[in-house]
């Protein structure tokens, strides 16, 4: 698989999954959130079950794409279902400290599973391993969550739709492309010059619509409370930092100090406890004394300690000393914003509303967030390559780090 090819791997999903993530929010709203967690379930299985027997390129390619199309639909059909089936303030206050945990965490297992299955198995276990874990929630999902009958559905915007989809997909699309053409290249500008004009549209239309009193895609009431905004800011901000620390400290780890896949993971294993600890710590105890106005901003400034700690790190660093306490103190920082954030983000929108009321700016911006950061740093990467303990290759390929495993060389006998 070239080099090429090994970007479009990543690149699909992110295509996918970004442009569709609004769509999706509408369609939990519009076919209920069981169904649509249910779909999302089957369709995203079934994706992976395609990519793992893939034996060419564009079959992998295009089941990234369906892993991305279900994900949409995925995502905000998850937390409406947490902030519909938990009413009773004190089970939901503990259900979104579990969920704010479990989204800190998710990113570290996944480095550790993943790696694990590359390196003892084959790379198509890391589409595999997605069926056990739907076919899991799945029945879960059947057993436990109750069927609630659907209200009045508002009605599908297709206009804005299109126009949604497409802005997001050129912005994703033009910082994908930034990352291999660079950011002068005419098609990346055009994608980006594109996106700007048709978000702009889109949020015009969405205006018009909700003073006409018809239902606009993403109703401009959901943006325009305060504590709401700056719970999608927080979210946003740190969805996008924590991508850019997996992503450089992953390669820090296995490129300059020459950690195994393995390795890697259990060295990101302190900060999966730190974040269940402080997101446990945050909702139940500090929450209800001290107000999200608070903490959110005290667990930025926290992150941004532990980040500004990253920047004296060389290529004779230690983990022990100078990768770890970091991990340690950035956690804290993100238990403290992660449950402030998620109910922040789901507090007081109508029932109806819901599906679109739950793409937090984490999810939300979770598309260009993946392509910004290699992106821009990629180059300065390259840049600092001959000081690192081994020998780099020219163009190291962050894109192979970024998703969690090592993808299979040429010479990979299953590769497709």
């Amino acid at each position: 698989m070239s080099e090429a090819d090994r970007q479009w791997v990543v690149t699909a999903y992110a295509l996918a999954f970004g442009s569709l993530l609004l769509l999706g929010g509408r369609v939990s709203d519009l076919l209920g959130r069981r169904t649509t967690f249910l779909l999302g379930l089957v369709g995203f299985a079934t994706a992976s079950a395609i990519g793992g027997a893939a034996q060419n390129f564009a079959t992998l390619v295009s089941a990234r794409v369906g892993q991305g199309v279900f994900a949409a639909l995925l995502a905000p059909a998850a937390l409406s279902l947490l902030t519909t089936t938990f009413t009773d303030p004190r089970e939901r206050a503990k259900a979104f400290a579990i969920f704010g945990a479990l989204a800190g965490t998710g990113g570290a297992v996944g480095l550790l599973l993943g790696g694990s299955l590359t390196t003892y198995a084959s790379w198509r276990w890391a589409l595999y391993v997605n069926i056990a874990f739907a076919a899991v929630a799945f029945l879960g999902a059947v057993a436990l969550l109750p069927k609630v009958p659907r209200g009045p559905r508002p009605k599908l915007d297709l206009l804005g739709t299109l126009t949604a989809s497409t802005g997001l997909f050129t912005l994703v699309f033009g910082l994908s492309r930034a990352e291999t053409e660079g950011w002068s290249d005419d098609l990346t500008v055009f994608c980006l010059v594109a996106s700007s004009a048709l978000l702009t549209s889109f949020v015009a239309r969405q205006r018009t619509f909700a003073r006409s009193g018809r239902h606009p895609l993403l109703p401009p009431s959901i943006v325009a409370d305060r504590d709401r905004a700056g719970a999608f800011l927080a979210m946003l901000i740190v969805g996008s930092g924590m991508f850019a620390v997996f992503l450089f400290l992953t390669y820090y780890l296995q490129t300059v100090m020459g950690y195994s896949a393995i390795r890697t993971g259990c060295a990101f294993l302190p900060m999966v406890a730190m974040i269940v600890v402080f997101s446990q710590l945050t909702n139940l105890v500090l929450l209800p004394r001290m107000g999200a106005r608070v903490l959110i901003p005290l667990g930025m400034a926290v992150a941004a300690l532990a980040m500004s700690d990253w920047t004296t790190i060389d290529a004779r660093g230690d983990y022990a000393t100078e990768v770890l306490p970091g991990f340690l103190v950035l956690c804290m920082g993100l238990g403290l914003i992660f449950s402030p954030s998620i109910q922040g983000a789901v507090s007081r929108v109508h029932p109806r509303d819901a599906g679109v009321r739950d793409l937090r700016g984490r999810r939300g911006g979770g598309g260009a967030a993946a392509a910004l950061p290699g992106s821009a740093g990629e180059q300065q990467l390259a840049q600092r390559a001959p000081f690192a303990r081994g020998a780099l290759p020219g163009r190291v390929g962050l894109r192979e780090v970024r998703l969690g495993v090592e993808l299979p060389d040429r010479d990979d006998r299953d590769r497709p």
